[in-house]
């Protein structure tokens, strides 16, 4: 999270919604942007499978040209984050939550780890 947290930043991404993927509540994201989880999730799944009905979704807002950059970009975290699981590759504690006036230990803890 902590590499990821500050690449998303400057491209403009919240610690709202950086939370809210920690806690499984992506009401605070787009529907492009959920359709987007929704692909990452299912490409973190062992197999990795995408549906006929999320490829069909997908295409309807992304071209073929974006949908293979976004497949390749998502593959590439995947396996950053499996290795580092192998590897036992720890948080640097880069992430700072930029949210004032909330205690937010609990789930900077768990975004922590969270690749």
């Amino acid at each position: 999270m902590d590499i990821n947290s500050a690449v998303g930043r400057k491209a403009g991404l919240t610690d709202e919604k950086l939370l809210a993927v920690v806690n499984n509540d992506l009401s605070v994201f787009s529907d492009v942007e959920r359709l987007v989880i929704e692909l990452a999730d299912e490409m973190a799944n062992t197999p990795a499978n995408v549906s006929d009905d999320l490829y069909a979704r997908l295409r309807e807002k992304f071209s073929e040209e974006q949908l293979l950059q976004l497949g390749a970009q998502l593959a590439f975290e995947n396996y950053r984050a499996r290795l580092n699981r192998i590897f036992d590759v720890g948080s640097d504690e880069l992430y700072q939550p930029q949210i004032s006036g909330m205690d937010l230990r609990s789930s900077v803890k768990s975004a922590a780890n969270f690749s």
